[in-house]
């Protein structure tokens, strides 16, 4: 769909009189592409998973507060949120944690690149696992690429704990 002058999307870009766009070997170009087309793979998902979480939500618990004069924000406010939020905070820590480590998007795209000359092993779109994988399998860094590894757990385990120690949803059952 990609590929630089030639893919759909070019030519359809071509067919409206706009120029082609080298979306992969451009830095801002190839970083903008990754993130879109991570944003497009995980949307669907988020929409199931809280599709799914409003379901779960009692009417009553609308009906009642339309009742006690609640509007649709405060409704919103004292009930969808922190009902949501209860069954999704999980997913979203581990989505960030799988984030922070999302190989297969970028290295299928771009593997990493395109080359950033200011920096040895990395690319412009390289996150920290493209560029261990560099490391490791290109350049046999393995120490360097270990010591990443380590601090990238450490860095995302207490990310992971602070946000569940935080998050009021654990604290209090709310809606059970």
């Amino acid at each position: 769909l990609l590929l630089n002058g030639i893919g759909p999307v070019n030519s359809f870009l071509n067919s409206i009189g706009i120029n082609s766009v080298d979306f992969l070997s451009v830095p801002l170009n190839a970083k903008i592409t990754v993130i879109a087309v991570c944003v497009w793979v995980g949307a669907p998902y988020f929409m199931l998973l809280i599709a799914g979480a409003l379901t779960n939500i009692s009417r009553d618990l609308y009906e009642a507060s339309e009742v006690d004069g609640a509007t649709k924000w405060q409704q919103f406010k004292e009930i969808t949120l922190p009902m949501v939020l209860h069954q999704v905070a999980p997913t979203l820590v581990m989505t960030f944690a799988y984030n922070f480590n999302n190989f297969g998007a970028i290295y299928l795209l771009t593997e990493g690149g395109p080359t950033n000359p200011e920096y040895r092993f990395a690319g412009h779109t390289d996150i920290f696992i493209t560029w261990i994988y560099k490391l490791t399998l290109n350049f046999q860094q393995y120490h360097i690429a270990s010591v990443i590894s380590i601090i990238i757990f450490i860095f995302l385990s207490v990310i992971a704990i602070w946000q569940f120690r935080r998050m009021k949803s654990f604290k209090d059952d709310v809606g059970m």
